[in-house]
């Protein structure tokens, strides 16, 4: 089987920290997002995975695909870089890796981790993974025949349909005759607000008697905004707090209270404060009479003086203020 991450998306919701990081790069619970997704998916599926092909944006530079490719290799699999120049939907994205696109195939868009405990059916020409949702109108959601066969896509509906929101999780059995269909998207200008989509593509594929077919996850955990993520980021840590070391032996930890669970890095230093629950403090951070609590802050950053919470601070930020709930990109100093 081989893994297709598209993540060459600006995350323009998660600004300010997607100015200097690919959203997919966001560390949770120690971890960038992308790497937590794959780990979960290959720990999930139990499926031989030959190949991960990561679709990135050009600019996100050699140190990231590099740490891609690690990250493809520890889990015993190709790394593969591939580049997507324009946003131009989410088939446009997938067909950037067409040379992945063979066999069975895994799609997963890396903007979303989950918690699942599911066996892929390669038996079954497609899966797509859903997840029951309060307001269908904000996503694409799947419409089920009585043995869970997928009969309809929607798009956004209007008018309630189905409570089932595809959450960009998917399996393709012949991943050949995917690249098919969503070439002929391109090849015949079919688009859908100006965007060539996923959704299209399977609706051909299902109208010429392809069974596509749903399953839910446990928990499906956004990180679209700072707010999502710093959510998603607790719950990880609820998860992962018996399964990973989540305390570094090296911290340096005077005076200090942790409520676990909380992710402490390599090289960090907490004196004289109160942190956690549900708080990251990447590498080198430096935390000194402070409280934080349902936070990530990332590596070098420095915090002082400060009672904060519900907040991400980027690298090398530098925070001695009052009281907040706070969102600061890379290198910001507030005193």
């Amino acid at each position: 089987m081989n893994i297709i991450i598209p993540m060459a998306g600006m995350g323009k919701r998660m600004r300010p920290h997607t100015l200097t990081t690919a959203k997919p790069l966001i560390p949770i619970a120690g971890k960038p997002v992308v790497q937590r997704l794959v780990e979960d998916i290959i720990a999930t599926a139990n499926e031989n995975v030959e190949e991960i092909a990561f679709i990135i944006a050009p600019h996100f530079g050699k140190a990231v695909e590099e740490m891609l490719v690690k990250v493809a290799e520890s889990l015993g699999a190709k790394g593969r870089i591939c580049y997507q120049e324009q946003a131009l939907g989410t088939a446009h994205a997938i067909l950037c890796a067409a040379d992945s696109l063979k066999g069975n195939v895994f799609i997963a868009f890396a903007d979303t981790l989950f918690k699942a405990d599911f066996k892929i059916d390669t038996g079954k020409d497609a899966i797509i993974w859903t997840q029951k949702v309060a307001d269908p109108s904000a996503f694409g959601v799947v419409k089920l025949a009585e043995d869970g066969r997928i009969t309809e896509f929607v798009e956004k509906p209007v008018e309630f349909v189905s409570d089932l929101a595809i959450i960009g999780v998917y399996y393709f059995k012949d991943g050949e005759n995917l690249r098919k269909e969503m070439q002929y998207l391109i090849d015949n200008s079919v688009t859908e607000k100006g965007e060539y989509q996923l959704t299209t593509a399977m609706e051909n594929m299902k109208n010429k008697g392809l069974a596509f077919y749903s399953d839910q996850v446990e928990e499906w955990l956004d990180c679209g905004n700072k707010d999502a993520t710093v959510y998603t980021n607790q719950r990880i840590l609820e998860i992962k707090k018996d399964k990973e070391q989540l305390v570094a032996t090296s911290a340096i930890l005077e005076n200090a209270t942790i409520i676990a669970p909380c992710f402490i890095g390599e090289g960090v230093t907490v004196r004289n404060a109160v942190v956690g629950p549900h708080v990251s403090l990447e590498a080198g951070v430096a935390i000194e009479n402070a409280l934080i609590s349902n936070s990530i802050i990332q590596e070098q950053a420095t915090v002082k003086n400060a009672c904060i919470t519900n907040s991400m601070l980027g690298k090398n930020v530098t925070y001695s203020s009052k009281a907040d709930e706070l969102s600061l990109g890379d290198f910001s100093v507030v005193l």
